[in-house]
C-alpha cells in the first residue's frame, strides 16, 4: 500500500477501541427500542435469549479476532472472506455491510431527531419537516466530526459514551435497590436458562436478540488506525463483548423486575424512560431520553465509520471505484466516501419528509438489516473456521478458531433463512434485494485496477 492510501496509523489505543466497540452497539438505544419486542416474543425467558445469542455472537467475535491477527484490514469481512472463499463472496460480505449501514444510519436519525425535539421543543415533535431538519443537522454534525479525523471522532465518542454510562449506571443501581422489594415479575434463575425454550420460541427470540449485539465489529474496521493493529482491536473486541453481554442481561432483568407486561407493551420503545420515571419521577425520565439520544448519535457515528472504512477498503482493492479510496491530505480520512454517505442520507431524509410511504419503508427496513447482519457475520464465522481448519483437533485453539465460529456462522444462516417467511414483502425486498443489487457494482468494477499496495 502506498502512502496515499494509508489511514492514520496508531491513532487509537485499547481504551478508545473498547469504547468504539461498546458504542457501536448503542446500548441505550438497543434497550430502548428492542426490549418490548423481545419480551413480547420470549417473555421472562428474554434474558436467556440474550445470553444464548451473546454466546453465539462471541463465536463470531473470535472469528474477527483471529482473522484480524492474520490480516488487519479496514475491510474486515470483505477482506477475510475474499482471502478464504474468493472475490465474489468477499464482495457480497462487504456489500451487505454497506447496505445495512446506510439503512440503519438514516433510520436511526429519525428517533434521534424525535428525542431532541422531545427534550427541547416537544410541541414540534409531530411536525415532519422539523423532525427532518433536526435529523439532517445531526447527520451533518456527525459527518463533520468523522471527516475531521479518527482522533477527534474517538474523543467525541468517549465523551458521549461516558455521559450515557453515568446516567445508565445510576438507573441500574437504583433499580436493584427498589424493584426487588415488589417485583412486577417474581425473580427466577430460570430466566437465564436456554434449556427452558421450545425450539420455535428460541428461534423467534433469537431473531430479536441478535439485533442487540450488532455494531461491536467497528473496532476491527478501525484496525489500520489502531496501535498494534493485529492484536489491540481483538483485545478490545473481547472486552467490549463481555461488557455488552453483562449490560444487556442486567437491563433486561431490571425491566422484568420493574415493569409489568402491560407497562412494557404500553411504553414500547421508551423502556428506559419508563424505568427512570418509575424510579425518580418524570424529570429523570427526560434525563434517560438524553442517554438514548447520545447512544443513538454515537452509533450513527460508528456506522458511518464502518461504512466509509468498508467503502475505502473495497475501492482501494479495485472492486469499487477508486475515488472512494482517496484520503484527505490533512485528516487522512476517506472524505469522498464520507461525503457520499452524507449526501445519500440527506436525500433519503428529504424524500421521506414529503412521501410518508418512504418514511414507513425506512422504519420497517430496520428489520431487514437483521438478515444482512446474519449474512456477513455468518460468512465471516465460516471463513475463520475454514482458514484455521488445520487446528480442528488442537484443544482450546480448535474451539475458538474452528468449532465455535463455525457453529455460530451456521446458526446465523439458519436464523436468516428462518426469518424470511416472517417478513413482509417490503422487508424482504430491502433485506434480500439490498444484497442482490450488489451484482451491478460487482460486474461494473470487475476490471477496475486496484490502487498500489
Amino acid at each position: 500500500m502506498n502512502d496515499q492510501v494509508k489511514l492514520e496509523a496508531g491513532a487509537l489505543g485499547l481504551g478508545e477501541s473498547v469504547v468504539m466497540g461498546v458504542a457501536g452497539t448503542a446500548p441505550a438505544y438497543s434497550i430502548e427500542i428492542t426490549t418490548s419486542t423481545i419480551v413480547a416474543t420470549a417473555g421472562v425467558l428474554s434474558p436467556a435469549s440474550v445470553l444464548a445469542c451473546g454466546l453465539i455472537m462471541f463465536g463470531i467475535a473470535f472469528a474477527f479476532i483471529h482473522l484480524n491477527r492474520a490480516l488487519a484490514s479496514a475491510g474486515t469481512s470483505y477482506a477475510w472472506v475474499t482471502m478464504v472463499f474468493g472475490r465474489t463472496l468477499g464482495f457480497f460480505a462487504g456489500w451487505s455491510l454497506l447496505v445495512l449501514c446506510c439503512v440503519f444510519m438514516v433510520s436511526a436519525m429519525i428517533p434521534a431527531a424525535n428525542a431532541t425535539l422531545l427534550v427541547f421543543a416537544p410541541r414540534l415533535m409531530n411536525n415532519v419537516h422539523w423532525v427532518t431538519l433536526v435529523a439532517a443537522l445531526w447527520l451533518t454534525a456527525v459527518s463533520v466530526v468523522v471527516v475531521k479525523g479518527i482522533k477527534l471522532t474517538s474523543y467525541v465518542q468517549v465523551a458521549l459514551t461516558l455521559v450515557e454510562a453515568v446516567i445508565l449506571l445510576v438507573i441500574i443501581v437504583a433499580a436493584f435497590l427498589v424493584f426487588p422489594k415488589a417485583p412486577a415479575h417474581p425473580f427466577s434463575w430460570q430466566w437465564f436458562s436456554p434449556l427452558a425454550f421450545s425450539p420455535k420460541t428460541f428461534a423467534n427470540g433469537a431473531l430479536v436478540a441478535i439485533f442487540f449485539y450488532y455494531g461491536w465489529d467497528v473496532t476491527l474496521n478501525l484496525s489500520e488506525e489502531t496501535r498494534d493493529p493485529n492484536r489491540t482491536p481483538g483485545r478490545a473486541t473481547f472486552w467490549a463483548m463481555l461488557f455488552l453481554m453483562a449490560f444487556f442481561l442486567v437491563f433486561i432483568t431490571i425491566t422484568l423486575l420493574g415493569l409489568s407486561d402491560a407497562e412494557i407493551q404500553h411504553f414500547n420503545t421508551n423502556i428506559i424512560f419508563a424505568i427512570a420515571e418509575k424510579l425518580f419521577g418524570k424529570t429523570w425520565g427526560y434525563v434517560a431520553i438524553v442517554a438514548v439520544l447520545l447512544s443513538t448519535v454515537g452509533t450513527v457515528e460508528t456506522q458511518m465509520l464502518q461504512f466509509t472504512r468498508m467503502l475505502f477498503a473495497k475501492a482501494r482493492n479495485g472492486v469499487l471505484h477508486p475515488r472512494y479510496a482517496r484520503l484527505h491530505p490533512r485528516w487522512q480520512t476517506p472524505h469522498i466516501a464520507i461525503f457520499f454517505i452524507w449526501a445519500i442520507g440527506l436525500v433519503l431524509l428529504l424524500v421521506s419528509s414529503y412521501l410518508p410511504t418512504i418514511n414507513v419503508i425506512l422504519q420497517d427496513s430496520i428489520a431487514a438489516i437483521g438478515f444482512q447482519i446474519c449474512f456477513y457475520l455468518g460468512l465471516t464465522g465460516l471463513a475463520c473456521a475454514w482458514h484455521y481448519r488445520a487446528l480442528a483437533a488442537a484443544g482450546w485453539a480448535a474451539v475458538t478458531h474452528v468449532w465455535w465460529p463455525a457453529v455460530s456462522g451456521v446458526f446465523l444462516f439458519f436464523i436468516a433463512l428462518y426469518s424470511i417467511p416472517t417478513f413482509d414483502w417490503v422487508t424482504n425486498v430491502v433485506g434480500l434485494g439490498g444484497i442482490a443489487i450488489g451484482v451491478v457494482p460487482l460486474l461494473l468494477n470487475r476490471r477496475q485496477p486496484a490502487l498500489a499496495s
